[in-house]
């Protein structure tokens, strides 16, 4: 299994799409096709806090990711959240994001993966790790923070 990259960024611009080009930029992963998936990490994933990403395939590749995002354009905080946990069994993300503050979504990004770690009773996990992205949204501007969970690199779509 390739590694599973966790990346994060923020960025503004004149309208809603343009804020979140701009954060997927911050965050490296601007130039792919992105296709979500819900939050299941396979057994033996590797996943690293990476920040931005590298070279990850052909520009327009599909990439899989497990995503949050949070866009506004009324002052005040955008902030997005990944938190997992992993056993050798499987591992699990969990998202969440809004129009808050970082200490909001660490909050509710840690009791999602509880609750998550909680409904596989059986596996052994390791303590949860979290990352939460968060950006002001000053007047006039569409603010994006984003945080994926980047599955391997990019598939061509062609």
């Amino acid at each position: 299994m390739d590694t599973i990259r966790v990346v994060w960024g923020s960025g503004t611009g004149p309208t809603a799409m343009a804020s979140y080009d701009a954060a997927l930029a911050d965050a490296g992963v601007c130039n792919y096709n992105l296709v979500a998936v819900s939050s299941m990490l396979p057994p033996g994933a590797d996943v690293e806090a990476v920040g931005t990403a590298g070279d990850l395939g052909e520009v327009g590749g599909r990439l899989t990711v497990v995503e949050a995002r949070a866009t506004a354009s009324e002052p005040g905080h955008v902030s997005a959240g990944l938190a997992w946990a992993q056993s050798p069994d499987g591992g699990v993300f969990y998202e969440a994001a809004g129009r808050t503050d970082a200490d909001d979504v660490e909050e509710r990004v840690r009791r999602g993966v509880a609750a998550g770690v909680e409904l596989r009773e059986a596996w052994a996990f390791d303590d949860p790790r979290v990352r939460v992205q968060s950006a002001a949204v000053e007047p006039g501007t569409h603010t994006t923070a984003v945080v994926l969970a980047v599955y391997g690199d990019a598939d061509p779509l062609v």
